[in-house]
């Protein structure tokens, strides 16, 4: 049996036999009870579990919903509501899910597997409007086979398929709520979740308690949580300090020196894939020639970013989307700032004395910005006049995301290159923000998703960066670490690479964790 399948196969068959997520039952076992308070930069704006969109919103649904599989911090997966799983006797192309017995969603009604295919089907219907359409899987369909077991069928085989499932946006939803009232669940919750949600100010505090009902006994720790909106970068970290919270959900450079000087404090980091980029449409004037993001793409010392932007704890990009953090990610010749040849490119798609355009940022995380100024800097010398425009994250998601011309995102690591290149940069990807729409790079992805052999899919996967790198879709010239901050009483946080999984039903508060009611 190839490898790719043979590793997944024995990752469901291992797992089928006991090999579950659990918490320690040595002589030194964590406590439990108590409550955590954590701190992020922007508001939930929806709970909707199919629909969440940013960092806050994934981890107040990864508290109150299950997935299938769950991803863990080398990016392999365990167990969540899936006891075991296995390609069937049609190879890749059919997976058997085995659901875990006895579990229930937080009104007590019990999860069967009509609640998994309610959930898929949900997910791949285009009204839903769910970044895991694309994401879970070429999922042609989803069947129950009996109560406790889901027969997913493929357009085409896929090695990943288990990784998928464990994707941000496709926790599972009782079959009732997708029948009734689905967009209710923007501010209301019915999971299976480790907590269970008891009060929601998206603009100021998300409470959730423990789930009894919850699978596990033996999880979560924690009696509650309480998620605070700290909108002031500056007043987030005093308040760690203080220890008016214990943990930081994410810090920038600056105050991630600040923090780690403190007392009481542990500043958290770990290398990640997640970065900033310019997105520009492709179908639109300028950037619809190619020479046009070339030019760009040429202006910037990639060097310089990352320690301008990244604050040195990161490392260069070089227009493609998966960093040496990822498997299969090619180390190509970096670009460098080559003035010359960018003005050239400028002149033959047109502009011979430059061309004015307007780069907007939102101002979540602030770190759009600097990159924005900073390639403003970089690029004007080569004839680019850049208008940066800043505008409240909010808004952003409004007005310009999916929609604009010439702006900066932002995204986290996801566990495949499959998965990055299928949320951003194919023509039927969930965000197809640059509209590339490139025929041959979608032959590539799609063709390296049923390659069983390492080597060939590794060939594969360097293709499309090549082409990546070639025509700059966007430009992608930093990769960050990721960073953030806890009180030296939290227990078993563990930060982890793709940015938006928390795994809080681990952790729990050692000595010195304040009492509070």
């Amino acid at each position: 049996m190839p490898s790719v399948t043979r590793r997944h196969f024995l990752a469901g068959s291992a797992l089928a036999l006991g090999a579950l997520p659990h918490v320690s039952r040595a002589a030194e076992a964590p406590t439990r009870g108590g409550v955590l308070r954590i701190s992020v930069d922007q508001g939930a704006a929806v709970i909707h579990p199919l629909l969440a969109r940013v960092n806050p919103e994934y981890l107040v649904t990864e508290l109150l919903y299950s997935n299938l599989t769950r991803l863990k911090p080398d990016m392999t997966v365990e167990p969540d509501l899936a006891l075991s799983w296995q390609p069937s006797a049609a190879g890749l192309s059919e997976w058997i899910f085995k659901l875990r017995p006895n579990v229930s969603f937080h009104d007590g009604s019990p999860l069967t597997a009509d609640d998994v295919v309610a959930t898929f089907k949900a997910i791949l219907d285009p009204k839903t409007a769910s970044p895991a359409r694309t994401n879970v899987g070429p999922i042609k369909d989803v069947t129950a086979v009996d109560a406790s077991t889901v027969k997913f069928t493929l357009s085409v085989a896929f090695a990943d398929f288990p990784v998928a499932l464990a994707y941000t946006n496709a926790r599972i939803i009782p079959a009732k709520v997708i029948a009734g009232d689905l967009g209710g669940l923007a501010t209301k919750a019915n999971g299976s979740g480790p907590f269970k949600l008891v009060s929601y100010e998206p603009d100021r505090k998300i409470v959730v308690e423990r789930n009894p009902a919850y699978y596990d006994p033996a999880r979560p720790l924690l009696d509650r949580v309480e998620i605070l909106v700290y909108p002031d970068r500056t007043a987030e970290a005093s308040a760690l300090i203080s220890g008016d919270i214990d943990l930081m959900l994410s810090t920038t450079p600056g105050e991630y020196d600040r923090l780690g000087k403190a007392s009481g404090v542990k500043a958290l980091r770990v290398p990640s894939g997640q970065f900033l980029n310019v997105n520009m449409g492709c179908d639109q004037k300028p950037f619809n020639d190619v020479r046009v993001r070339q030019a760009l793409a040429l202006t910037i010392d990639r060097d310089a970013m990352a320690g301008f932007v990244a604050g040195g704890y990161g490392t260069p990009g070089n227009d493609t989307p998966l960093s040496p953090a990822y498997r299969f990610y090619k180390d190509d010749q970096l670009k460098k700032p080559d003035i010359a040849k960018a003005k050239q490119l400028l002149a033959e798609a047109g502009y011979p004395s430059g061309i004015e355009v307007t780069m907007v940022a939102s101002d979540k995380p602030e770190t759009r910005t600097q990159l924005g100024v900073a390639i403003r800097e970089m690029a004007a010398p080569a004839g680019f006049r850049i208008n940066v425009q800043t505008m409240p994250h909010a808004t952003y998601l409004d007005q310009v995301w999916k929609k604009g011309n010439f702006y900066v995102g932002f995204y986290n690591m996801q566990p495949t290159a499959d998965a990055i290149f299928k949320l951003l940069y194919t023509s039927d990807a969930a965000w197809n923000e640059t509209r590339w729409n490139n025929p041959r790079f979608d032959e590539i992805v799609n063709a390296a998703r049923g390659e069983t052999d390492d080597a060939n899919r590794a060939a594969l996967y360097a293709r499309a960066q090549t082409m990546m790198n070639a025509e700059v879709p966007s430009v992608i010239p930093v990769f960050f670490d990721i960073l953030a901050a806890q009180r030296g009483y939290v227990e078993g946080y563990k930060l982890h690479p793709r940015g938006s999984v928390f795994r809080l039903d681990l952790v729990s508060l050692g000595a010195g964790a304040p009492k509070r009611a």
